[in-house]
């Protein structure tokens, strides 16, 4: 899996040991009982959709109901308290957005977001694609580049609030492309492309479920997609980083959650389930037809990947002064 540098924990071998036998006999059986989901995001988005699925399916494999509680709030940091406040036995899991490697550079967490969650599963790439008004005139990135060039801090770009992802990809693409834009926040996505869709401004960098509609029915133009590679929901659309803007990627994901000090025989028995569940053919049309990229990665990938985006993150709200609350 290229999107994810592969290490594998660098504990010593007593750790390890340990590791595997605590609790091991204890935990044979798990789960017993019910499991509670939460869930980030308010319903209806791909969060929702993707930890539903996740539920559903993992509670078909274990004979357990699998509950969904949406928990939003704070930018997924809400729910994620929930999580980490939560005993460590298994029965209470967490489908968050990249906006947890976010939140611990945007405010004052009464979690240690490093200690009191295990990142289980990567679950799924949320493509991102790049989108203007129909009255902007162009048809590609590079057409865009020099549009916005020659009206340096005219045009307006929407997000779903400062800080946000949405905001993170756009402020990378600014740094990147040397173009100057003027950021407009909203309280979530739905304002954020009704606003787009009126004309009020000019540019969204927004997933792909949030406004395929829209672009397929000429109310927006998609230029291009914001991650590596393409996405096999729009196969034809190229990247922005093929488009003129070399190494820029930024990727929306969601992934699955663990209290800390859960032990790792449910921690890596939840991850193989969830592998299992993204690997079968008829889940990953499910997902692919609704805008989203199936991956499903080890616990070690998913560990590394988290870090990674804490600290990628880090970096970018700090170089756009991006104020912590």
């Amino acid at each position: 899996m290229d999107r994810i540098q592969r290490r594998l924990a660098g504990s010593g071998l007593a750790t390890l040991l340990a590791l595997a036998s605590a609790g091991a006999a204890a935990q044979a059986s798990w789960p017993t009982r019910p499991i509670r989901m939460l869930i980030a995001l308010a319903p209806g988005g791909g969060v929702d959709t993707t930890g539903r699925l996740l539920a559903q399916k993992l509670s078909e494999r274990w004979g357990q109901p699998v509950v969904v509680e949406n928990r939003p709030g704070a930018g997924g940091a809400l729910a994620t308290e929930t999580l980490a406040r939560s005993a460590p036995d298994g029965y209470t899991m967490l489908t968050n957005s990249s906006g947890v490697a976010i939140t611990p550079s945007l405010m004052k967490l009464s979690y240690d977001p490093r200690k009191d969650i295990i990142p289980v599963s990567l679950a799924v790439i949320s493509p991102g694609v790049m989108v203007v008004h129909p009255s902007v005139p162009v048809k590609s990135v590079k057409e865009f580049i020099a549009f916005a060039k020659a009206r340096p801090g005219d045009l307006l770009y929407s997000s779903s609030g400062n800080g946000t992802g949405q905001h993170l990809a756009a402020a990378l693409f600014s740094q990147m492309a040397g173009v100057q834009m003027m950021h407009v926040p909203y309280k979530g996505t739905a304002p954020s492309i009704t606003d787009l869709i009126g004309g009020r401004v000019s540019l969204s960098m927004a997933s792909v479920v949030s406004t395929r509609q829209f672009f397929e029915t000429g109310k927006l133009r998609a230029l291009a997609v914001l991650g590596e590679k393409r996405t096999p929901a729009l196969p034809k659309l190229p990247t922005i980083a093929e488009s003129g803007v070399p190494g820029y990627a930024y990727e929306n994901w969601y992934g699955l959650f663990l209290p800390g000090r859960t032990p790792m025989d449910i921690v890596l028995k939840t991850q193989q389930e969830v592998t299992r569940i993204l690997n079968d053919p008829e889940t990953a049309k499910k997902l692919v037809g609704q805008g989203l990229d199936p991956v499903g990665s080890t616990h070690a990938e998913f560990v590394r990947f988290y870090e990674d985006e804490m600290v990628k993150n880090a970096k970018l709200i700090a170089s756009i002064g991006v104020e912590a609350r």
